[in-house]
């Protein structure tokens, strides 16, 4: 059988922890920056983790 290949864009934009969680990052803090509050922003900037019903799909891309 040949190798199963990750997906390009998940590879970029998920990383597996050391206990097997996956980090993530937040969305609406690429551009447009101006109208948004300073707390949002530096909320917005902190890693998040993947929820639960999502961990198989990210899992399934990432060939995990």
């Amino acid at each position: 059988m040949p190798k199963l290949k990750t997906k390009s864009g998940a590879k970029k934009r998920f990383k597996v922890t050391g206990t097997g969680k996956i980090k993530r990052k937040h969305a609406f803090k690429n551009h447009i920056l101006t109208k948004k509050e300073t707390k949002q922003k530096r909320r917005l900037s902190a890693k998040g983790l993947v929820a639960k019903s999502d961990m198989n799909n990210v899992k399934a891309m990432l060939i995990l």
